[in-house]
């Protein structure tokens, strides 16, 4: 599959726009672009926490797939912004099961990275008769030892970020850092919570690729940061709501049948190739493309290339 070299499609609009109210409190935000006709694709974001951008349009043939980007609750342009109320793994979901019903599809593709894997994976082991196959990439699935790599033992290869984000806490706090950002993160005082909050997110951001990035000129929205910090964090301190549930054993028992593809930098030290490994182990007849110049970005070049050379093939399958 990757013997050739495969760009992103050039930058499309949306032909729709819209907000679905999932329940009392949230508006789920959607956007629909590419071929209106076409077989659909629902993208699922990472974070949690990140929400949906232009570029992730990119990954499929406008001409071919009717592609559908989410903003999961209390992200992006989803309302209210930031809220962790009624947002667990099993409300996000639902709300994607919803806009598939709304929209009339009855199966899509389901193209998910990162934390998006995980929530790729959950819905598609409740959902599966409504699921045409699945790309996956930068495999999390919120067990306690990914927890902790990204938490701790991820130090070991990046110590300048890891001191830089234990730096800005008081001393005392510093040995235990998820719990201090918490409580700054959560304070009603903006300007103790946002400057937190960018902290927080930098973290995250400086470990990202197998080279360093150069410096964005990106004016800082200090709303958006909190609330991308809010929400993982949130979804952090409860495992990201998986709980006990395995699942490596639900995808080789649910999931044996449909058309697999991961795609896995070797070097990604935001989710260890570890779980995709073990992954494509409980999913033998899925495609595991490990890529040997790469991190965790989906935007690194051999990521790239992998990602769209998989929904070119997903074309000949639907």
């Amino acid at each position: 599959m990757q013997t050739n070299i495969y760009n992103l499609y050039p930058e499309i609009d949306t032909f729709k726009e819209s907000m679905i109210k999932v329940d009392a409190l949230h508006e789920v935000y959607y956007e629909v672009c590419g071929n209106p006709d076409g077989v659909p694709v629902v993208f699922l974001h990472g974070g949690p926490g990140s929400g949906c951008n232009p570029s992730q349009r990119r990954f499929f043939d406008p001409n071919h797939y009717k592609i559908i980007l989410i903003d999961q609750r209390g992200c992006g342009r989803s309302k209210p912004l930031g809220s962790i109320v009624n947002n667990t793994i099993d409300d996000l979901v639902h709300d994607i099961d919803l806009i598939r019903t709304t929209l009339g599809i009855d199966k899509w593709l389901v193209f998910g990275g990162s934390w998006g894997s995980t929530l790729g994976i959950a819905y598609a082991s409740k959902y599966t008769k409504h699921v045409t196959g699945l790309i996956l990439r930068g495999i999390f699935l919120s067990r306690t030892i990914e927890l902790n790599w990204f938490l701790n033992d991820v130090k070991a290869f990046y110590p300048e970020p890891w001191q830089v984000l234990c730096d800005f806490l008081p001393t005392e706090s510093r040995t235990n850092p998820i719990s201090a950002y918490e409580k700054l993160i959560f304070s009603d005082d903006t300007a103790v919570s946002i400057p937190a909050a960018i902290q927080w997110n930098q973290f995250e951001s400086s470990i990202m690729t197998l080279l360093p990035r150069p410096s964005s000129d990106q004016a800082v929205n200090g709303s958006v940061e909190l609330a991308r910090a809010r929400v993982q964090i949130h979804y952090i301190q409860h495992q990201c709501f998986v709980g006990n549930r395995d699942l490596l054993d639900e995808a080789n028992n649910n999931l044996s049948h449909l058309p697999t593809v991961i795609v896995q930098g070797r070097y990604d030290m935001v989710c260890p190739p570890i779980t995709a490994w073990e992954l494509k182990r409980a999913m033998p007849h899925a495609e595991l493309y490990l890529i040997d110049d790469a991190g965790h970005s989906a935007m690194e070049p051999g990521t790239t290339s992998a990602l769209v050379a998989a929904t070119e093939r997903f074309k000949n399958l639907s």
